[in-house]
């Protein structure tokens, strides 16, 4: 019994931690910006005019997950403020609807570059963002799929299918790897 109680504290804890470490701030301009580590944050609907402000923390990199066609994505403007800051300018545009694996390939590819980091994501709630650094938790940084969804939903994953999609690529990946693909 006092085995059990201490695994149940110590896994108690360990949900505590990757929560008080993923945090919620308020920035303007910027919709349910979720500050990750030192190395990233996630967000929703970004303004060009918060990109100063994303320069200003430190981001050297902005990968934007929106479709040019969302209401208010303002790519071109976004692309704009985020040269005038001094900011790499990422767009993948990833359709949470027809979410597409090259987008994530590209993603995976982009977060993982030290010349990006320390990187921001964003998309219009947070889903899309939350949804790709799951992926990269589990993948690149072997986290586990509870502690790696702990950590997402906390950034914004609100989408079963995101979530679906999500898990099953890294499945796909960890049993290409597995297969010595």
């Amino acid at each position: 019994m006092r085995r059990f109680v201490t695994l149940a504290l110590v896994s108690t804890m360990a949900g505590v931690l990757v929560l008080a470490q993923a945090r919620k701030e308020t920035v303007d301009g910027i919709r349910n910006f979720t500050w990750v580590d030192a190395t990233v944050a996630c967000a929703g609907a970004t303004e060009a005019r918060a990109i100063p402000a994303i320069a200003a923390r430190g981001y050297r990199s902005i990968v934007n997950l929106r479709l040019a066609t969302e209401t208010g994505a303002a790519i071109d403007e976004s692309r704009a403020a985020a040269v005038a800051a001094g900011v790499t300018f990422i767009h993948l545009p990833f359709d949470g609807g027809k979410p597409d694996t090259a987008v994530v390939d590209a993603f995976l590819e982009a977060v993982t570059d030290p010349a990006n980091q320390p990187v921001f994501i964003h998309c219009g709630s947070g889903s899309r963002a939350a949804a790709m650094w799951l992926t990269k938790r589990m993948l690149v940084d072997k986290w586990d799929q509870a502690r790696a969804l702990e950590e997402a939903k906390v950034i914004g994953l609100s989408s079963p299918a995101l979530e679906k999609f999500a898990l099953d690529y890294v499945a796909a990946h960890i049993k290409a790897v597995a297969s010595g693909f």
